[in-house]
């Protein structure tokens, strides 16, 4: 399903990665102890940012990229039932 959703400028959407449920010792984790993660895939991608010529300088990631983000990187949002998050190209880490 595509979405239908346009971010503007350098702003990429993501779809954030579930949380761990279980620790790396196999002891299933409450909500309130889950970490929030890091990793998402980009849904939408903006045109890019504009430079002081006026030209457009385009995106490094795209739609379905997998990617490391701040952990307090960005805006989260529901659209259309599923959780989001909406934030600048370059709170972005590292395409993974």
């Amino acid at each position: 399903m595509a979405l239908k959703l346009k971010p503007l400028g350098d702003r990429v959407v993501v779809e954030a990665a579930p949380a761990e449920e279980m620790s790396s010792g196999g002891i299933i984790l409450p909500d309130t102890a889950q970490e929030k993660p890091q990793q998402g895939t980009v849904a939408a991608v903006g045109p890019g940012k504009t430079n002081d010529s006026g030209k457009e300088v385009a995106m490094s990631v795209k739609k379905g990229d997998k990617i490391l983000y701040g952990k307090y990187s960005g805006t989260e949002f529901a659209f259309e039932g599923t959780e989001y998050l909406i934030m600048r190209e370059s709170d972005i880490l590292a395409i993974l």
